[in-house]
């Protein structure tokens, strides 16, 4: 799995060290233990195995809802993972600012095809970046080829770095310039590199098109309709509600766990991946964004369209991306559709069937400093997925 690793390199991508055992699978309401929930308890457990302290799974099909978890919430007091429990939901807020993104260009106020430089004069310049030449398609594809802030506001990647920079706030406009410090990484349209600030880009032309921040525009057009009460656009409130379970972070291998439930404001506090939410409402997001609720067919059939990435470390072959979505092959044949966010010490991943009928989300909480172990992990994540999807398209009536 190729979850976008937001200011963490490869030495601190992902989980830890062994936990407690413990796992639990709680079935809908009304609905006997299956095969299914068994294959998704048998995933989580393969997870806390393979070192993660504590990690939950949901998956949502026309057939029933399955909730599995395994090892624990917190190392103190061995406490379990709670069951859709708040969650930073990382760059998949990324999704829900392309969604925003198109439902105004199906209402005919901005173009794709427009230039950064139109709606943004100025902001994009500087070491041969030139936003006259960046369109909105290719920042939301990630093929602007606009260099990443985030290794300028996570310098020292520590826990004394961790727990020194986390409080620091950042504007919109000071993630980007920190990017204009470095020439681009490729010409406008010529390749492919996933980029933060893509999305705070996104996130600025949104307020440029509405005179709204991207975080009302997300509450007024996606939760509100979809009545997503427990999604959150906490901008540069640092905590998570309750409750929650808290996130671990080992910085170098054979290092502790370091508790970091608290964001890192540099990089947790805008339009790439600031949101809260929990699995059971990512899942509603995903299958409402599949079944044509949010956007028209056109500008869903644009999110669709997709272009080859590179094969990263733990992802599949043949996995694509889409206008804030990936496709990513099924072992069973066919595809479905995904993003990621990561964190310190915390993953989330969510994935739907094209026709909406079928969402998993996982959530991990905790990441290793060690590479072999957080491509395992990350490998994991994946298999369960894969198997989640697979068995509710097999359980469907033909």
């Amino acid at each position: 799995m190729s979850v976008p690793r937001r200011g963490i390199t490869r030495r601190t991508a992902a989980a830890l060290a062994a936990a407690p055992l413990l796992s639990l699978a709680l079935p809908g309401t009304g609905t006997a233990a299956t095969p299914r929930t068994s294959r998704l308890r048998q995933d989580v457990d393969a997870l806390r195995d393979a070192g993660v302290v504590g990690v939950s799974a949901r998956l949502d099909t026309p057939h029933g809802t399955w909730s599995v978890r395994s090892g624990v919430g917190d190392l103190d007091t061995g406490r379990p993972v709670p069951l859709d429990g708040y969650v930073r939901i990382g760059s998949t807020t990324k999704t829900f600012v392309a969604t925003v993104l198109l439902q105004l260009v199906g209402e005919g106020r901005v173009s794709l095809a427009d230039t950064v430089e139109r709606w943004l004069p100025g902001v994009v310049r500087g070491s041969g970046n030139d936003g006259r030449r960046i369109t909105l398609r290719h920042l939301l594809r990630h093929t602007s080829g606009i260099p990443d802030y985030i290794a300028d506001v996570a310098p020292d990647l520590s826990a004394e770095g961790y727990r020194r920079n986390r409080w620091t706030t950042c504007t919109s406009e000071e993630r980007v310039a920190l990017a204009m410090k470095h020439p681009p990484s490729f010409e406008p349209g010529a390749g492919w590199e996933y980029s933060n600030t893509n999305y705070v880009l996104a996130g600025m032309v949104i307020r440029s098109v509405t005179g709204r921040s991207w975080e009302e525009e997300v509450r007024s057009r996606i939760l509100r309709p979809l009545r997503l009460v427990r999604t959150l656009t906490p901008g540069d409130r640092p905590f998570l509600p309750r409750p929650h379970a808290r996130n671990h972070q080992q910085f170098e291998p054979g290092g502790p766990m370091v508790d970091t439930t608290v964001a890192y404001l540099p990089f947790d506090g805008d339009a790439d991946g600031s949101m809260i939410g929990t699995t059971a409402d990512l899942n509603r997001f995903f299958t409402a964004l599949m079944r044509g609720e949010l956007l028209a067919p056109a500008q869903l059939a644009e999110m669709r369209r997709t272009t080859g990435i590179p094969q990263e470390a733990g992802s599949p072959p043949g996995r694509r991306c889409g206008l804030g979505l990936y496709r990513t092959p099924l072992s069973c044949g066919g595809g479905y559709w995904e993003h990621g966010g990561s964190g310190f010490g915390s993953i989330v991943q969510s994935a739907v069937t094209g026709d909406g009928q079928a969402a998993v989300t996982v959530s991990v909480h905790s990441r290793p400093a060690d590479e072999a172990t957080a491509v395992r992990q990350l490998q994991g994540v994946r298999t369960l997925v894969d198997h989640a999807l697979c068995d509710a398209r097999d359980a469907a009536p033909r």
